[in-house]
């Protein structure tokens, strides 16, 4: 039973970090409809942010809660930056196209920004600094909680709970909830439609960049490849939770998080990267909206 809330902890700290990033697919998504397949590189160039920031500023000569919180700040401002230019050159100008043309624009994105990381960066793994020092903070039994499983889950509910602060009560959360109901009645209204858009991806980005900052304390090797995998599962996340809900794409990540653990402990790592796919299978045939997801029809 010690080893089952080992694993419970274990898994809601993974969790908390495919909710941070499927945030950012499905935030996109809400508002334009389409899966932005370069969010996980936009996640690894956070990531690479920090490690390259750690050259110039020595962070982890002195780890601690400023060095940690420089590094949050960093990798959210890269991201964002990221993100903004994705949106603003790639996407702005196929707005009104047919969504296969955005798709394949996406999937060209993403692998550029892959490869052009193993161009830039080197495709040999490299490690993450070491920004802030974990330590045990209590023991009960064999069921162990360390500085970094409290620190991944706090910093995750705080940007969620942010993000869904500015979402739900602000004049900003409710024009891009506008722009996400109809363009055209937003605009009648006065709101600036592309300034919303492009504010929709800079969040996203934001809640990648924390998480990649989250990613590298827990598992501290980093690679241009690295947004891959990750970004496969947190995508799956938004999918089960329902694509376009804020709300279920945390459900859904914390329930990806939850069963890749349970799936490492009693069964075989093997099979913890076939359980994304095994999942979407089976939601998809289940219930194709996810669990948050509302039934639309659509007429052709």
């Amino acid at each position: 039973m010690e080893d089952f809330f080992q694993h419970v902890l274990n898994g809601l700290n993974l969790g908390a970090i495919y909710a941070l990033i499927a945030l950012g697919y499905t935030m996109v998504y809400g508002v334009l409809q389409f899966i932005n397949f370069a969010h996980a590189e936009v996640y690894m160039l956070g990531a690479f942010s920090i490690y390259y920031a750690n050259k110039w500023l020595h962070l982890s000569d002195h780890p601690g809660w400023m060095a940690f919180g420089i590094s949050i700040a960093i990798a959210i401002v890269v991201c964002s930056a990221v993100g903004l230019l994705i949106e603003r050159l790639a996407y702005r100008p196929l707005r009104g196209s047919p969504r296969l043309n955005i798709l394949i624009t996406a999937i060209g994105v993403s692998l550029f920004l892959q490869f052009s990381g193993q161009a830039v960066f080197g495709a040999d793994p490299k490690l993450f600094p070491q920004v802030l020092m974990d330590s045990e903070i209590v023991r009960f039994g064999q069921i162990q909680i360390r500085s970094f499983d409290l620190t991944i889950l706090g910093v995750s509910m705080a940007a969620m709970a942010l993000l869904h602060f500015l979402i739900h009560h602000t004049k900003m959360g409710r024009a891009i909830q506008a722009v996400r109901h109809s363009q055209t009645s937003a605009s009648l209204m006065g709101i600036n439609v592309n300034f919303m858009i492009s504010l929709v991806f800079v969040l996203g980005s934001s809640l990648a960049g924390v998480g990649a900052v989250l990613v590298g304390l827990k598992y501290p090797k980093i690679d241009p490849l690295m947004g891959m995998l990750i970004g496969l599962k947190a995508f799956v996340a938004a999918v089960v939770g329902g694509i376009g809900s804020l709300p279920g794409a945390v459900v859904g990540g914390l329930l990806m998080g939850l069963s890749e653990e349970m799936v490492v402990a009693y069964l075989s790592s093997t099979y913890r990267d076939a359980l994304a796919f095994g999942l979407l299978i089976l939601i998809l045939v289940l219930r194709p909206s996810g669990l948050f997801g509302k039934s639309q029809v659509e007429k052709v």
